[in-house]
């Protein structure tokens, strides 16, 4: 998907590499891109560059992504963010739309899924409802599991207490592979 336009994205990520990566990948598609890696960078650059897009994480560190959208907006009405989360769930993308998000991916993404989220499909901008892109409900439990299991420093006894499992039956749901997403 190459883009003949000069319209100017920044991406929005506290992962360096990520945000490198993904900002060379659509430079490549016919974007300008630039990136922050948190809040008071990114509202910096948006003031000062104007620029049409935002690829916003749904984490900036110890920050949230939901709560900048007010500010990139009202610093620039027009832009259009698509929000990535690792974390997709129905009631953040229902958050991100009451905050002005135009689209909502789950992470892992391509730089063509992100263009396509931009641009449309027809690779025109649209004033389209956002359109969630949820994984499985097994792949969103698999992945709570995965966040709570983090959180309690690998402890199987404390995450299925705090989960409201049986010890045995964490277990058996960690055995098993995560649930691909279906595109």
């Amino acid at each position: 998907m190459n883009l003949a336009t000069n319209r100017h994205v920044i991406v929005i990520d506290d992962d360096l590499v990520f945000s490198a990566v993904l900002a060379r990948a659509l430079n490549a598609r016919g974007l300008v891109a630039s990136t922050a890696p948190d809040r008071a960078t990114a509202l910096a650059q948006v003031r000062q560059n104007a620029p049409d897009y935002a690829v916003l994480d749904l984490k900036l560190g110890a920050e949230n992504g939901l709560a900048l959208i007010p500010e990139l907006l009202a610093a620039q009405p027009n832009l259009r963010i698509l929000l990535l989360t690792g974390y997709a769930s129905i009631a953040t993308a229902v958050e991100a739309i009451k905050r002005g998000a135009h689209d909502y991916l789950a992470k892992p993404v391509d730089a063509d899924q992100v263009v396509q989220a931009l641009l449309g499909d027809a690779g025109e901008e649209t004033d389209a409802p956002l359109e969630v892109h949820t994984p499985p409900l097994k792949r969103l439990e698999w992945e709570h599991i995965q966040r709570v299991l983090t959180e309690c420093g690998g402890n199987i006894s404390e995450t299925a207490r705090r989960l409201g499992l049986h010890r045995r039956t964490l277990q058996r749901k960690l055995s098993k592979r995560p649930v691909r997403e279906s595109h």
